[in-house]
Order: C-alpha cells, then structure tokens, then sequence
C-alpha cells in the first residue's frame, strides 16, 4: 500500500499519455489548480458517470481557474474510445504501470462487494498553483462527487 498525501504535500510530478498519445504534465499546469482525478477503468458505469459529471462541469470549474486531469491504468487507445463514446472534453491519461497511480497512494487494497481486493483506488486531488496538494479525497463515489467536489471547493 502506497502512502497517501496530506494537504501541503507536493504533489508527486508526472508525465503521461493522453488519449491522443501525447504528453501530458503536471507542471505544464504550474500557475493553475489542478483536480486530478483517479478512476479504476473507462467506458464502465461508476467511471462513465463520474467523467460526464467532470465533462458537464468543466466549463465552471474552468472558469475558477481549475484544470482537470483523470488518470486510469487504461491504455491511451481505449481512453479515446471512451472520450469518443461519452463526448467527454476533460483531459484524461494513462497510467498501465500504475506508477502515478501509486505515487498519489491511489492503488492498493481497497473493499469491493464485501472483498478485499487490490486495485484502484478511487481518488481526488486538488493541487494549487504551486504544485502542493490542497486537498486530497480518497475512497470517493462516482455518482455526486463533482457536484460536492464544486460544493467543497466553494465553486
């Protein structure tokens, strides 16, 4: 099990494909907030619900000054897939070895139907203009996390 981050944290830097296979970066956002977002697959209920929600708000979140990023360990060919099927406009990369994933403690045991399991751990992050963990949200739901995201953030 990974450590998990704690507001004033500096946000572990990343560099990952898109859905297009081009780079994205963190600190190409230094100067904003960023929301990175951690969901376990693309094109399932929970994490379809989750990027619309993202994708219907993006336009208030943006104009309040905040980026937003979803990672998965999907491969960046099915989170086009995903964008295309569900028109989804926030920016979504890909993380197959898990690396960023566990580095913002968003990977590792986790109780599913009763279960233990190991697996993603769903998770939000918000990170400010200076790279720093503002906020960090661990076991989130799908459904209604970005309108209480929008609440907290007082958005």
């Amino acid at each position: 099990m990974s450590a998990r981050l704690s507001p004033g944290d500096a946000a572990p830097a990343f560099s990952l494909p898109d859905a297009d296979g081009k780079a994205v970066s963190l600190g190409d956002h230094l100067g904003r907030k960023v929301i990175v977002y951690f969901y376990p697959a693309a094109l399932t209920p929970g994490c379809t619900k989750q990027a619309c929600d993202f994708t219907d708000n993006l336009d208030v979140l943006a104009g309040a000054g905040y980026d937003v990023i979803g990672v998965s360990p999907d491969k960046p060919e099915k989170l086009a897939k995903f964008r295309e099927k569900e028109h989804l406009k926030v920016t979504l990369v890909a993380d197959p070895d898990k690396e960023v994933l566990q580095a913002y403690g968003a990977f590792g045991e986790k109780t599913m139907y009763g279960k233990t399991v190991t697996g993603v751990i769903r998770s939000t992050f918000v990170v400010d203009e200076q790279g720093k963990i503002e906020h960090a949200f661990y076991n989130v739901r799908a459904t209604g996390h970005v309108a209480k995201l929008i609440k907290d953030l007082k958005v």
